[in-house]
């Protein structure tokens, strides 16, 4: 099984990946358009250069490695996204090859974690305008919604989360999938030293978040910009 998680950045994602890569019979991918994307849309972003020269930037060449062979003789391949990378240029059709996941967490949760990452988001940035759009070109191929999972939820238990993903996922649970060692992982993107700092601190999910962060007006207005698309995409959460 393929299974693509579509996410925006600070959303868990990581995490997320090293909870499947940690199960033992399953291959990872980090985030293998991030290249195609800065390619494509010339965007600046923190270490452009070096991911640009870790990865193919050529989306079709890319496309074609998610719905091949899965590496490493491995039963399932686990494949990080982030929902910005998938820009109208590049084509979606192997999308229907692939079991599609999508990631979701609070607006302003999002909003106030990559601020901190990187200067002056927009709406575009976070991913959740593509995330609603990807979702329901996946609703429309499958007849119906595709499954959907809250870091929230997540966050405040994993062991019961997971358990749900993977049994509409058709896969067994396993318990390795709660726990990582620190440090940063052989299958990290080479943009990890700019954003995984916290991650790799970690050896499993963290506790639940606590109040929503107080924003600034920019930043409120953003959250607010982002919260139709994450309402959109919340009721069919697991």
């Amino acid at each position: 099984m393929k299974i693509a998680m579509w996410s925006g950045p600070r959303n868990l994602s990581t995490a997320m990946m090293y909870a499947f890569a940690a199960r033992g019979d399953c291959a990872v991918v980090d985030e293998p358009f991030y290249a195609a994307y800065l390619s494509a849309t010339g965007i600046d972003h923190p270490m452009k250069s070096e991911v640009i020269a870790s990865q193919s930037p050529d989306a079709a060449v890319v496309a074609a490695q998610c719905i091949g062979p899965i590496p490493q003789s491995q039963s399932l391949f686990y494949q990080k996204h982030m929902t910005l990378h998938m820009i109208p240029e590049f084509d979606r059709s192997f999308l229907r090859s692939l079991t599609n996941v999508f990631l979701i967490r609070h607006p302003a949760r999002v909003v106030a974690s990559y601020a901190k990452k990187r200067e002056a988001p927009t709406l575009q940035d976070i991913g959740f305008v593509q995330q609603a759009d990807l979702f329901d070109a996946v609703a429309q191929h499958l007849g119906r919604a595709p499954l959907v999972i809250d870091s929230a939820d997540i966050r405040a238990n994993p062991r019961e989360s997971l358990m749900k993903l993977c049994i509409a996922l058709g896969i067994p649970f396993t318990r390795n999938m709660l726990h990582w060692p620190a440090g940063p992982k052989s299958y990290d993107g080479v943009w990890a030293p700019h954003w995984y700092n916290a991650v790799h601190k970690s050896t499993g999910f963290e506790d639940p978040e606590g109040a929503l962060p107080d924003l600034s007006a920019e930043f409120q207005h953003l959250s607010d910009a982002a919260m139709p698309y994450y309402q959109r995409l919340a009721p069919f959460r697991l």
